[in-house]
């Protein structure tokens, strides 16, 4: 960024991060205080008020000239659906795990997506991993067989979470659009689902929506802005901070989710599931580790 030294970009690049995954973290606290509205409709609301409040970011900024360019890219707009449904299908079950009580599932899914992108790489890029990775990747793999053998079904939730998340990055970093760009394109490609999911008919969706409890129809509205609002401090991060950096501070979003299901939801974690979570934090820890230290090595 001009006019700023390197230290002062970096230390509002992790302001700009702490705001982002903190605001993820704390997301739990924010879908528990809706009553008696399904995941489904939360879900639409969320597209349709992040869409409106995207193209009021837009208008804001003056930045109609970059969507105005989307439309010259037409090969893009499959994998830029792709990533749609892939970013709608992870805020749908996200929903369901608070609505349903399994945030502790839901952070499971968080702290295992890092290694999905490393399968993913591997599988998909045909990406070249270290041992240590190969180790972490193979531990995760140890965690949830250990639960599937100890529980007997497998952590169904987590493991979808994860792998919607992971391909969704996997997709994005293939398309050209910047980071308010592509979340508008993705919400306005959901928002005619995000209609049809609503047990109302769009032309009813205004009146519905002003005769609904006050607290009820502020929330709806807020779920759009919330779920834009952190992603525009996302982008203000990853701008000023190294990848391994914003790495390293992601693991905030999954251990405020753990900490909360555990200390406000009182959610109950059995031995399997607490050694699930144990095989996942070392793995973490030893990819953490080889990622931080692998540059340096590559540099030499």
């Amino acid at each position: 960024m001009k006019g700023l030294s390197p230290a002062t970009g970096s230390l509002q690049g992790v302001g700009f991060a702490l705001l982002a995954y903190g605001m993820w973290g704390t997301f739990p606290l924010f879908f528990a205080l809706f009553d008696g509205v399904s995941a489904l409709e939360i879900l639409a609301h969320r597209v349709i008020w992040s869409c409106l409040f995207l193209a009021l970011v837009i208008t804001l900024l003056k930045r109609w000239g970059a969507i105005a360019r989307l439309r010259q890219a037409p090969r893009q707009w499959l994998p830029a659906m792709a990533c749609a449904l892939l970013i709608g299908l992870n805020w749908g079950l996200y929903i369901y795990s608070v609505e349903t009580h399994r945030v502790l599932q839901a952070s499971l899914g968080y702290f295992m997506t890092p290694l999905v992108n490393v399968m993913l790489g591997v599988l998909v890029l045909k990406e070249r991993i270290t041992l240590v990775q190969g180790v972490a990747i193979a531990l995760a793999v140890a965690a949830i067989s250990l639960q599937l053998f100890q529980l007997g079904s497998l952590p169904w939730l987590s493991l979808s979470l994860a792998a919607s998340f992971g391909t969704y990055g996997l997709l994005r970093k293939q398309l050209a659009f910047d980071g308010l760009s592509g979340l508008f394109l993705e919400t306005l490609l959901l928002l005619p689902l995000a209609l049809l999911l609503l047990p109302l008919q769009p032309s009813h969706f205004i009146p519905e929506l002003i005769a609904a409890p006050p607290y009820t129809t502020a929330l709806l509205v807020a779920s759009g802005v919330l779920t834009a609002l952190p992603l525009l401090a996302f982008a203000g991060a990853a701008r000023r901070l190294t990848l391994s950096t914003l790495g390293f501070l992601m693991y905030l979003n999954p251990t405020l989710q753990f900490l909360i299901a555990l200390w406000v939801f009182h959610e109950p974690i059995v031995p399997a599931q607490l050694t699930t979570f144990a095989l996942i934090w070392i793995a973490l820890l030893l990819y953490s580790c080889s990622s931080l230290f692998q540059p340096r090595r590559s540099t030499r």
